[in-house]
């Protein structure tokens, strides 16, 4: 019984941390998961759009910090380690809810994975709130390092390219996990999160080799779960490769 609670105490403290809900979540009332074997191309300038207005609007938040972190260095009144714990809480934010800066429904659900069907070797819903908090924590980390490496400049291209890699995240979550495309999920899992960490990893290794390693956790794990999306798309119908329109429900 002790166990069973201490499970379902940590499960619940990992959930509300990462800000995933656990409950059954509704479709919208206008949508249904059949779709028509049409192209939606209204979603891919979606897509496209919101991932770009993300971007840039975290970019700016970098630009924020810079000039923040600048007025602190130069105050006396602040201690010197005092830019870096806000520095630190700042990638800690950007890290977990970096969806919070995205004009897309980024709603972390387990709804989708609950209910497709996965491969035995695919690992337990929990595991993933887990895992990211992990990654989450690695990545503060490693973008700490960078940052002290480049003078404490924020508008660097290690950086701009971090936020890259949330913003194209954010993204796949819309199209997996929300919207339940599952043909869709798979090239921009590839070309998208899995990728740009790959290029990530390689320019923090670049800039301090310790934060490189630090990150390359992240691409092991985004490795495995591309394989998972690739594997469920295989497992549940393999529809096009492209976001579908989906079809009115009927009343």
């Amino acid at each position: 019984m002790n166990q069973s609670n201490n499970g379902g105490i940590l499960e619940q403290f990992v959930n509300t941390v990462m800000g995933v809900k656990t409950g059954n979540q509704q479709q919208s009332p206008n949508t249904s998961l059949a779709t028509k074997p049409e192209l939606d191309i209204n979603a891919v300038l979606v897509y496209k759009l919101g991932t770009i207005l993300q971007i840039g609007v975290m970019i700016l938040v970098l630009l924020g910090m810079e000039k923040l972190i600048m007025f602190i260095d130069n105050n006396s009144d602040f201690t010197s380690w005092f830019s870096t714990m806000l520095t630190a809480l700042f990638f800690a934010v950007l890290s977990i809810r970096s969806r919070i800066f995205s004009l897309l429904d980024n709603t972390r659900s387990r709804t989708t994975y609950d209910q497709v069907i996965r491969p035995r070797w695919s690992p337990p819903p929990l595991a993933f709130p887990i895992v990211w908090m992990i990654i989450a924590v690695l990545r503060v980390i490693s973008s700490v390092l960078v940052w002290q490496e480049m003078n404490h400049q924020f508008l660097v291209l290690p950086l701009i390219l971090f936020v890259v890699h949330l913003a194209l995240g954010d993204t796949w979550n819309t199209i997996f996990t929300v919207e339940r495309r599952l043909g869709a999920a798979v090239p921009v899992v590839i070309l998208g999160p899995w990728l740009s960490a790959l290029v990530v990893t390689a320019i923090y290794w670049q800039t301090v080799p310790l934060a490189g390693m630090i990150l390359s956790f992240s691409c092991v794990w985004l490795t495995v779960a591309t394989a998972l999306v690739f594997r469920i798309w295989q497992l549940n119908g393999s529809e096009p490769l492209y976001p579908l329109k989906l079809a009115p429900v009927q009343k």
